[in-house]
C-alpha cells in the first residue's frame, strides 16, 4: 500500500492529511502555525504519520498548499489553496459547484466544475472583516472562547446591526453595544451575520450554483453555518473535515502524482 499527502500551512493552523490508494484519508493532523511556519509544517506532517501509524517513507509524494506552502521543505510539489479546496471539496461532496473557504485572514469564494476544476474565484484578501479574525476580535471583545462563538449566537433573538468593516474597530463597537445592555447573544448573532453578508458578497460574484460547500476552519462554527446559509438560501454541505479540506485536496494531487507514475510511458504520454 502507498500512501500520498497534503500539507495545508495556513496563517493560523496547519493542516496535514495522508490518503490511501483509494483516496481515503487515513492520517490527519491540526497544529497551531505560530512564528515558524516551517516548524509547523514538519509537525503537523510527524503528527499525521505517527495518528495513523505510518512511517515518513511509505509516503510517496507530498503537495504543500496554503500561504506557506513554500515551506513545506520536504513537499514535492506545491498547488494553489484555491485548487485544493474545490478539489477536496468535490471529492467529499461531489454535486459541489460552488466553494466558500473561510479561514483565518482570507475568505474565499470559488466556482468549480463537475470535475472540481476552478471556473472562477475572488477573495477578500484585503480585508478581514469577513473572516475568522473578526470572529476572533469577538472573542477578545467579550471573553468567550472561539469554540462556544456559535453556541451563543444561536441564542440571539434581536442581533445588533455591526457597521465597522474593519476587524481593527470591532472589539470597539462589540463593547459600545455590550455598554448599551444589548445580550451577548445578540450581540454575537450580529457579528456572525456581518461576516456572511460579506461572505455571500463574495460568492454572487463569482456566481452562487448548488450545491454549496463551506470549507475552512470556520466551518466548525454552528452559527456561521446557519447565518450563511439563510443568507444565500441554501443547505450548506458541511463535514467533520472541513477544516481539513485544502490538505485532503493537496493529497488527492499528490495521489494523482502516485498513480500516474505507475502507468507505463506509453500510457503517460511519453515514450513506450
Amino acid at each position: 500500500m502507498a500512501y500520498a499527502a497534503g500539507v495545508d500551512v495556513g496563517s493560523t493552523q496547519t493542516k496535514a492529511v495522508v490518503v490511501d490508494e483509494a483516496g481515503l484519508i487515513v492520517a490527519r493532523c491540526l497544529t497551531e502555525t505560530g512564528a515558524n511556519v516551517t516548524r509547523a509544517a514538519d509537525a503537523a506532517f510527524t503528527e499525521a504519520l505517527a495518528s495513523g501509524g505510518l512511517r515518513e517513507e511509505e509516503v510517496e509524494y507530498v503537495i504543500g498548499t496554503g500561504y506557506g506552502r513554500y515551506n513545506v521543505t520536504f513537499g514535492n510539489a506545491q498547488v494553489t489553496e484555491i485548487s485544493c479546496h474545490g478539489r477536496g471539496a468535490v471529492r467529499m461532496f461531489p454535486d459541489t459547484r460552488t466553494v466558500v473557504d473561510m479561514g483565518g485572514q482570507d475568505t474565499k469564494a470559488i466556482r468549480v466544475s463537475p470535475s472540481g476544476e476552478i471556473i472562477d474565484f475572488c477573495m477578500n484578501d484585503k480585508c478581514a472583516a469577513g473572516t475568522g479574525r473578526f470572529l476572533g476580535a469577538a472573542s477578545s471583545a467579550l471573553d468567550i472562547p472561539l469554540d462556544r462563538l456559535g453556541p451563543t449566537a444561536l441564542e440571539g433573538q434581536r442581533p445588533v446591526k455591526i457597521s465597522t468593516t474593519c476587524t481593527v474597530f470591532a472589539e470597539s463597537e462589540i463593547l459600545s453595544w455590550l455598554g448599551k445592555g444589548k445580550k451577548i447573544e445578540d450581540i454575537l448573532l450580529g457579528v456572525h451575520q456581518s461576516i456572511a453578508a460579506r461572505a455571500a458578497g463574495l460568492l454572487r460574484r463569482v456566481g452562487v450554483e448548488e450545491q454549496v460547500t463551506f470549507t475552512g476552519g470556520v466551518a466548525k462554527n454552528s452559527a456561521m453555518i446557519r447565518t450563511l446559509g439563510d443568507r444565500l438560501g441554501v443547505r450548506l454541505n458541511v463535514s467533520d473535515e472541513s477544516h481539513y479540506m485544502g490538505a485532503f485536496g493537496a493529497a488527492l494531487f499528490a495521489l494523482d502524482h502516485v498513480l500516474t507514475s505507475r502507468l507505463p510511458a506509453a500510457a503517460r504520454g511519453g515514450r513506450s
